[in-house]
């Protein structure tokens, strides 16, 4: 279905849709680039994905690899800097 953009920058869900979906005004919308001309609507509950994204903090807590990460030997700390005066 062809339908136009507005001079606003506004495009019109087609009424046939609108109905279809049971959209009402007001509904949040995200519009997600594909490509050049190319976009995905989601309107009102079909935003939410049906899974929860992983958050970060699990997926570095399931890394295979355990103990990768070692902390440098400290020799000195920002403690130990002396002032520098310039004269």
């Amino acid at each position: 279905m062809i339908t136009t953009l507005s001079a606003n920058g506004l495009i019109e869900i087609p009424e046939v849709f609108r109905k279809a979906d049971a959209l009402k005004p007001g509904q949040r919308c995200e519009i997600e680039r594909l490509g050049q001309g190319e976009y995905r609507v989601r309107v009102g509950d079909a935003m939410v994905p049906a899974e929860p994204r992983e958050r970060l903090i699990d997926v570095l807590a399931s890394c295979p690899v355990k103990d990768f990460f070692k902390p440098m030997e400290r020799s000195e700390t920002t403690d130990d800097l002396k002032p520098i005066s310039f004269e």
